[in-house]
Formats: C-alpha cells, sequence, structure tokens
C-alpha cells in the first residue's frame, strides 16, 4: 500500500539537539517541510555517513525551509553517547529523534519487529503533515543527501505549482512540463 498523501500521526518523542535532550511532537513538523530519515541503529557502519552526510547539507535543507529528523529506535540516551563518541555524529544539528516504543516506526511502516529496528527510509512531508515522497533501501545501501534535496525541492515546486510537473534529474530553475489531455492519450 502507498503511502503517499498519507498524514502522519499525532505523536511525541524525545530528541538529542544541540547537546541537550528536547520533546518533538507533530505539531513541530506541521507549517514547513520535514524530512523523516529512518536508520537501523547507532553505533552501527553505514548509519553515521548517511547523517554526516545530512549534516553536511543540513544548511541547505533549512535555507529551503525544511527541517531534517533522523530516527532510530534507539533512546535519546543513545544518541547523545553515540554523539559524545563519534566525529560524524558531532557534526549533527538537527534533531535525533528516539522512537525506542517503535511508534514512529511503525506509523511510516519501516518497522523490523524481529530485528526491533527500523528499515532504511527517507520521507518528505509537506507542510499538511502528509507523506509526498518517501524511499526505502535495504540495511547495506546508504542514501544520497543530495538526491534527497533535490526530491525535496521537487516537491516544494510541483506544491506551488500545480500544473506543471518535475521530470527526471530536474533541478530549481530548469524547464518543467504542463501536461495536458491532448499529450495524455499519445503516451
Amino acid at each position: 500500500m502507498s503511502m503517499i498523501n498519507k498524514e502522519v500521526s499525532d505523536f511525541s518523542v524525545q530528541a538529542f539537539q544541540n547537546n541537550a535532550f528536547k520533546t518533538v511532537t507533530k505539531k513541530d513538523i506541521l507549517g514547513k517541510w520535514s524530512v523523516f530519515f529512518f536508520y537501523p541503529a547507532d553505533f552501527t557502519f553505514v548509519c553515521p555517513t548517511e547523517l554526516e552526510e545530512l549534516a553536511n547539507m543540513y544548511e541547505e535543507f533549512q535555507a529551503a525551509g525544511c527541517e531534517i529528523f533522523g530516527v532510530s529506535c534507539d533512546s535519546h540516551f543513545v544518541h547523545k553517547a553515540w554523539h559524545d563518541t563519534s566525529e560524524r555524529i558531532k557534526k549533527i544539528q538537527y534533531p535525533l529523534l528516539a522512537d525506542p516504543t517503535h511508534a514512529l516506526a511503525k506509523d511510516f511502516e519501516v518497522y523490523i519487529e524481529a530485528d526491533g529496528m527500523a528499515e532504511r527510509g527517507s520521507f518528505i512531508v509537506n507542510p499538511e503533515g502528509k507523506i509526498v515522497a518517501y524511499e526505502v533501501t535495504a540495511g547495506n545501501v546508504g542514501r544520497n543527501a543530495q538526491e534527497l534535496f533535490r526530491r525535496v525541492q521537487a516537491s516544494q515546486f510541483v506544491a506551488t505549482h500545480g500544473d506543471e510537473v518535475c521530470p527526471a534529474n530536474w533541478k530549481p530553475g530548469a524547464e518543467t512540463l504542463k501536461p495536458s489531455l491532448d499529450l495524455v492519450g499519445q503516451l
């Protein structure tokens, strides 16, 4: 079943951000674009490379009006311990959400019950709290933050230009398509 246009359920979780603990709720995601970036676990191998790449692009996401939320089924205390011991994780300024009850992983349908961890899933959520794009990959394959950012930009563009669509590899400023009923029959 597709997750497109699924509204994120109400939630309240603990997070670690900027060397402090805080609570993040659904209310915090409404009114702006968000990326929920699920990863299997802290203190693993592929995850820190992805999280560091996102950290390196965080200012670009912020400039585009998009917040990043890293999410694993670890506690906020484990997030802090990982931050305190990993040079890569120390670079992160976005919130790391703790999901030890698996509520978020289940809501986004990435929870692996047998492992007690989340799949490697990236979800773009619009300001109304609805999923507009997502990707789930195998646990041993890292994701590309630049491509995720491009998809955020494309999602934002089509949200404000309802009669236009973004072709493959579209980037801001590039040509878009304006589908018409005349062209649909030719496909």
